[in-house]
């Protein structure tokens, strides 16, 4: 299913030429229609410059190898190219690198007749190798290739075509036995199967930078019936071919990926459709999650073909030599749009700040919140929060378990200075995560803005015990401005699973600040007095202890309480500014 689907994606790209792949090149070889070299005229690449500069991409013939000596089409290293030899070369195989790119370059201007490559040949027979100067900075590993008369000889439609009939024939994938036809798994037909895909999956984390297969069996142990290699899923080389090329032109688009650790996610639908979900997971927008989730919650539909089209998304990850598939979806795009309007309302909470409604979260914050540092970020986080975003249902319980071990751990760099902004950032979206967790696991669609800000009407124990230790940090803060450690950084772990062993405590010591605030700044006493009061009168005594999901209602107790008092804080704060302002003005007149 997931390989006929990214053939059929392949329909939708402007694909290289059968056999052909987008290849660095560093140095085009000038010469004229008699083959006479004119000179070496390098390439600028995107990106990397220097020595680490591989050069400008072309559409360039290609071809699979590994250890033996496999000559591309006029276009090469130094080493087929021209015989240049490189710190650890030896010369005999040097020379076979060379010789066989000259054999392959003969073979096709005689199948071809290309006046073009004609030309290279002659160069080729005419190039004494021990006298040619090359540019000090051609290293025998850049990519070169040859331009005639200002024509490239790798673009000529008969070099392409001559490539194409050949580039599978080989000692590594022979497809001329009529015994080597077998039904392709992909179109269905009776075609010669490759022992090897001509194309590799590259740019997946951790994998070989030179690319991976996604069908392979390296070892006894993964073949089967006797069938070896690639042979295990039986692929004719045009369809091999091409839900690689569409894998790596998934990989390579933004718009299409995303990477979170060691998964690289894909994300495609079979008709194009203005809609990227990689976008949405990795970079949200406040404005366009909020058209999401409207239309979710009102019911307003896009255009019914848009609703219907088939969606597919895959998570890859390497595995030794080779491509591990970890992840399958196929839904539509109306499923998903729905599913990820119900993934970003799960998650809103107001911002700790100012107490205004926070930003959307993409899949990486989410996940690495529950981790000191991203290096150890378990693969099975940002899947689970994936396949949740796309298909719905409930997030596991251990994912809480994470979420709340994290709030313990970090607990302490809440209030401290030199972490201040990141601890708090990381704490915004862990409780968001422990948001959505909770409310994942009912089945019916929560009302909207449901546990975004603080719930004022709530009687949950454990919700009202997280809001208290808000209050009476407040109280703590107020009474010694800028204490070193506060009752959160000492006492959070121990309040949020056995509240009744360290309330009654907390409470006392409480008592004694109020006192000095009642001395030294009424307001502030009447003020959070009034808090304590309605925070404890619904409490009718504390938890023994928390279950783990009540403490994650602990944290979000705790969190609504810091975001609420903030907000007050700021619009006290504005309306005093006003009053002066009016009472400067009044004074003028």
């Amino acid at each position: 299913m997931l390989l006929e689907r990214l053939q059929q994606y392949a329909d939708r790209l402007d694909l290289p030429p059968p056999m052909y792949q987008k290849t660095p090149i560093r140095w085009l070889i000038d010469l004229d229609h008699e083959g006479n070299l004119l000179g070496f005229v390098p390439t600028t690449g995107e990106g990397k410059k220097g020595k680490n500069d591989r050069g400008k991409e072309y559409e360039a013939p290609h071809i699979a190898r590994s250890s033996g000596v496999r000559a591309k089409l006029l276009a090469d290293t130094g080493k087929y190219v021209l015989g240049l030899i490189g710190d650890k070369d030896k010369q005999e195989r040097v020379d076979d690198c060379h010789f066989a790119f000259v054999e392959q370059v003969k073979t096709c201007a005689t199948a071809t007749q290309d006046p073009f490559v004609t030309a290279v040949q002659q160069f080729l027979e005419k190039l004494d190798r021990t006298s040619l100067v090359v540019p000090d900075d051609l290293n025998p590993s850049h990519n070169l290739t040859f331009r005639v008369d200002g024509i490239l000889p790798i673009h000529q439609k008969a070099v392409q075509n001559y490539w194409a009939s050949v580039a599978g024939t080989d000692e590594d994938n022979e497809t001329e036995s009529p015994a080597d036809s077998m039904q392709c798994l992909i179109c269905g037909e009776i075609r010669p199967a490759v022992k090897r895909l001509p194309f590799k999956i590259k740019r997946i984390p951790g994998g070989q930078s030179s690319g991976m297969a996604l069908i392979s069996a390296n070892a006894p142990a993964f073949e089967s019936y006797g069938l070896e290699a690639s042979l295990i899923a039986p692929t004719c080389q045009d369809c091999g071919e091409r839900f690689s090329k569409a894998a790596n032109s998934l990989i390579e688009s933004e718009e299409t990926h995303i990477t979170i650790g060691p998964l690289v996610y894909l994300f495609w639908t079979k008709e194009d459709v203005p809609f990227s979900v990689a976008s949405l997971l990795s970079r949200p927008e406040s404005s366009e999650v909020r058209a999401l989730i409207a239309s979710a919650f009102s019911g307003q539909r896009a255009a019914t073909s848009i609703d219907a089209a088939p969606f597919y998304a895959t998570a890859l990850s390497a595995s030794g030599g080779r491509v591990a598939v970890r992840d399958w979806v196929n839904t539509t795009v109306r499923n998903v749009q729905q599913e990820l309007a119900r993934y970003f309302a799960l998650q809103q909470v107001v911002d700790l700040s100012d107490g205004a409604l926070g930003r959307p979260y993409g899949l990486f914050p989410l996940a690495a919140s529950t981790v000191r540092e991203a290096k150890d970020l378990s693969p099975n986080v940002p899947k689970v929060l994936l396949r949740m975003a796309l298909k719905g249902g409930a997030l596991p319980l251990w994912l809480l378990s994470e979420a709340v071990k994290r709030n313990r751990a970090e607990a302490g760099q809440w209030n401290d200075p030199k972490g201040y902004p990141y601890a708090r950032s990381r704490l915004q979206q862990r409780i968001a995560l422990i948001k959505m967790v909770l409310l994942s696991q009912q089945d019916t669609l929560v009302k909207e803005n449901y546990m975004t800000q603080l719930e004022i009407e709530s009687r949950d124990p454990a919700y009202l015990c997280g809001r208290l230790l808000a209050v009476l940090e407040a109280v703590q803060q107020a009474a010694i401005p800028g204490v070193n450690a506060t009752i959160t950084d000492r006492f959070f772990g121990t309040a949020s699973s056995a509240p009744a062993s360290v309330f009654g405590h907390l409470i006392r010591g409480a008592m004694a600040h109020l006192g000095k605030l009642r001395k030294e700044k009424p307001g502030t006493y009447r003020a959070l007095s009034q808090q304590l009061a309605e925070v404890q009168e619904p409490l009718l005594a504390f938890p023994k202890t928390l279950t783990l999901e009540q403490q994650g209602r602990f944290g979000l107790g705790y969190f609504h309480q810091k975001a609420a008092d903030r907000a007050a804080a700021i619009a006290y704060r504005q309306t005093r500014e006003q009053e002066k302002g009016q009472g400067s003005t009044d004074s003028v007149a």
